[in-house]
């Protein structure tokens, strides 16, 4: 079997292999190719990989290549993986938000406008190939910001398989479970949990969890009410608790952009470092590291890059995917009537089951009003940022900006977005005012 990633230049790549390894025997992969533009990052990391999986005795093949049309054929999974622009785009996008008295983090905000505005037209392409040379392949998209990107593949390449995934949800299961250990003494697997969560990407609630069967949300939910500020690390997120008492959910903590934007603008003023200049500096210790040819084990500070289990959501929905298993997984995907009174095409990121026959979103109760209204608002906002992307349409942009609850104010959107295109003119070069 082949399984391509596109972006295998990437730092997360190291990761991912290693959640293939821990399928060895479940799953037969025989080639594992990396596609990257970049060759140097493309070679670094993947002579590192392949020195991991010499030190396990090799049990499937690394190809390294910048033919994406060639490493896609034949592919029976195609995982995407990349940033347009690299990681220097993602700092302009941050500080383009800073400039204007906006949110500039890379999937919320004008910032996620414009990696979605850079990114849509290259991810379709990617699809293209898919269609015409690995016509079977799934496509599990992890390039941010997922849930829009996602909502484009399933508008416009309605004939490729697609899902897209992302590892916030996860990274909640398993604080969860280590939290409930920790209190009841009890231990289950991650298999064995169920989490009740709704919503888009990077903007979703947390409404249920069960382990085993059983439904421990009431005490989850009050432990974390009863818990003291200052038993969270510094960088952990406290929601106010009468938010948590009047919803009985626990945000996901991206929403912390839009019920705290006050907070996150001033932390914005603090800058440099932005959050891109914090990767930069991570990612050049990993590259590295990655680099020297004794090495053979992933280093430990690669939590510190981000994207934590991202390698076991993704390896786990392809082995589900392959193996016919039926696992249940948070991922991105059109709802189609699972959420009663939700237009049947939103791309939603909810509990979904996975078989050889696809991605089976499971009966979801709707949002209260009070989250619906912020759902509907930034779903209207990734519709209109899908079609400027890929019609190049001002107007689509300009309407994108004026209906998303972090836009600018209406008399500010012209300056904003003419600055957002200047930024970026050369990946946006089809738009015209």
């Amino acid at each position: 079997m082949k399984v391509t990633v596109i972006g295998g230049g990437s730092t997360y790549t190291p990761e991912l292999i290693n959640g293939f390894i821990e399928k060895i025997g479940s799953f037969p992969l025989d080639e594992l190719w990396l596609m990257d533009i970049d060759p140097e990052r493309l070679k670094v990391v993947g002579e590192f990989v392949q020195r991991i999986l010499h030190a396990k005795n090799d049990p499937f093949k690394v190809i390294l290549s910048s033919d994406q049309r060639e490493a896609i054929r034949g592919a029976s999974y195609v995982i995407t993986q990349l940033r347009v622009g690299k990681m220097q785009a993602r700092r302009e996008d941050e500080y383009l938000g800073k400039r204007h008295g906006l949110i500039g983090q890379e999937t919320t905000g004008i910032g996620g406008m414009a990696k979605a505005l850079r990114t849509i037209p290259v991810v379709l392409n990617i699809a293209k190939d898919i269609a015409e040379v690995a016509p079977q392949a799934l496509l599990i998209n992890f390039t941010n910001p997922s849930g829009l990107i996602t909502e484009a593949l399933f508008r416009y390449a309605p004939e490729v398989q697609k899902v897209g995934v992302c590892n916030a949800a996860i990274n909640f299961k398993m604080e969860v479970l280590k939290e409930w250990e920790r209190i009841s003494g009890e231990s289950y697997t991650l298999q064995q949990t169920f989490l009740d969560t709704l919503g888009l990407n990077h903007l979703s609630w947390h409404r249920g969890f069960k382990v085993g069967g059983k439904d421990i949300w009431p005490q989850i939910i009050q432990n974390y009410l009863q818990k003291p500020k200052t038993e969270f690390k510094s960088d952990d997120l406290v929601w106010n608790s009468k938010l948590i008492q009047s919803l009985n959910m626990i945000p996901n903590y991206y929403l912390e952009y839009y019920y705290q934007t006050d907070q996150k603008l001033a932390a914005q003023d603090q800058w440099p470092p932005s959050r891109a200049e914090e990767v930069l500096a991570v990612e050049k210790e990993l590259l590295d590291e990655y680099a020297d040819p004794n090495n053979s084990s992933i280093p430990k500070n690669i939590m510190l890059r981000g994207g934590a289990y991202y390698s076991t959501l993704a390896t786990k929905v392809v082995n589900s995917h392959y193996q016919n298993l039926g696992e249940i997984h948070e991922v991105n995907v059109p709802h189609r009537g699972a959420v009663r009174g939700y237009p049947n095409e939103w791309v939603l990121e909810m509990p979904c089951k996975i078989d050889r026959s696809g991605i089976h979103p499971l009966p979801a109760e709707p949002l209260p009003a009070a989250c619906y209204g912020l759902l509907a608002a930034v779903k209207a906002y990734e519709e209109l940022t899908v079609e400027a992307a890929v019609h190049g349409n001002y107007d689509a942009a300009y309407q994108a900006l004026l209906v998303h609850p972090l836009g600018p104010s209406a008399d500010k959107i012209e300056e904003v977005l003419d600055d957002l295109l200047l930024t970026n003119k050369d990946f946006l070069q089809r738009f015209n005012k």
